[in-house]
């Protein structure tokens, strides 16, 4: 029989690990001047709280190498010291030896010469309520910062932006946009995701939610659309992508401590990876169900097809 570790790396092929700015009962805060975090010629005065203090603490390094837990202690120390309460969060698809040195581009990638890719979300809500002013300068300060310091192009990077200029971060948009990184991902390459805007809950419709409320993305075109719900993200970016593809993602938002629905998590106050209490195992057998009713259809119909 397979144990719990052997179903989560069937399901999840892929290592995910996730930034996130605040867990899930937490708000994340919007900078009125990211300058106090001594960025290198940031993009604009504001921005995300967990943006701005995961590049002040790379840049400060400066090439230096760090652990995991050392770089989220180092983010908790500077939002304290800007007088921030939210705890940054790291979650993952394997249980992390968060001693480790923290990468971005892992050494096969690089030795194997993968593909390093990024989507980068960025949404101020313009004209809307609720509008926020710092997530486009959070887009482009993530993005120099790749293209600079850890070797991405820039024609390998998917802007989302409510600015009149990249491709509008509507629901559709954003869902083809984590479809398509899975259908463009291969073993050795990495990818990079970032969102910058509204995070939020819902009540759960499936009973798959320990506390009762799915987490959610919030796209510009929300009121018409709808938001995304941890569970579709699950479906469509986390489940799909292939084996051997290291993705690192950055969540700037509220509530976005399990808005991927992954099984293992750290925060800043504690020393050692653990099993995440909010994950539910069910969620990665009704997907596998599922994919397994699409497959015996593909087989018939192509069975089927012989005959006509």
């Amino acid at each position: 029989m397979s144990t719990q570790a052997e179903k989560i790396a069937a399901a999840i092929p892929a290592k995910f690990v996730m930034f996130s700015g605040s867990e899930d009962a937490q708000t994340s805060a919007d900078v009125s001047n990211v300058n106090t975090f001594e960025l290198p010629d940031p993009a604009g005065k504001a921005g995300g709280a967990c943006t701005s203090t995961l590049l002040s603490v790379l840049n400060n390094l400066n090439g230096q190498p760090v652990t995991w837990i050392e770089l989220l202690r180092r983010m908790r120390q500077v939002l304290k010291q800007k007088g921030f309460d939210q705890v940054p969060q790291l979650a993952s698809s394997r249980l992390l030896d968060v001693n480790h040195q923290f990468e971005i581009v892992p050494e096969e990638t690089r030795r194997n010469g993968g593909a390093k890719r990024a989507i980068l979300i960025g949404i101020n809500y313009v004209g809307q309520k609720g509008q926020l002013s710092g997530c486009h300068n959070d887009v482009l300060n993530i993005k120099d910062y790749l293209i600079n310091k850890e070797g991405f192009a820039e024609k390998d990077m998917l802007i989302l932006m409510d600015d009149n200029k990249n491709h509008n971060p509507t629901r559709k948009n954003i869902e083809d946009a984590f479809r398509r990184i899975t259908q463009y991902s291969r073993a050795n390459d990495c990818v990079f995701i970032h969102y910058s805007g509204h995070g939020g809950n819902v009540p759960d419709q499936d009973g798959d939610e320990e506390d009762g409320y799915d987490e959610t993305l919030i796209p510009v075109d929300f009121k018409s659309a709808g938001q995304i719900i941890d569970d579709d993200i699950l479906k469509m970016l986390v489940m799909p992508m292939p084996a051997g593809v290291n993705v690192t993602v950055l969540m700037d938002c509220c509530h976005s401590g399990t808005v991927l629905d992954l099984p293992y998590s750290i925060n800043a106050t504690e020393t050692q990876m653990h099993s995440n209490s909010q994950f539910n195992m069910g969620m990665l057998d009704d997907v596998q169900t599922i994919c397994c009713v699409g497959c015996l259809y593909l087989l018939f119909a192509d069975m089927f097809s012989e005959f006509l």
